[in-house]
């Protein structure tokens, strides 16, 4: 099943804004809590954070 672009790309900005809310913290926590808010694995949430 294909994801709408749309539904992609507001996950890509909701998780670089979360990234940039919550500098003070390590990466590996940031994604934590991405991974459990979200259902996401470790590498995808990496993938969307290293895209350019």
């Amino acid at each position: 099943m294909k994801r709408s672009k749309e539904l992609v790309e507001k996950r890509k900005d909701f998780v670089i804004d979360y990234v940039r809310r919550n500098q003070d913290k390590q990466m590996k926590v940031i994604v934590n809590e991405l991974m459990e808010m979200l259902f996401l694995s470790e590498r995808t949430i990496y993938n969307i954070i290293l895209q350019p």
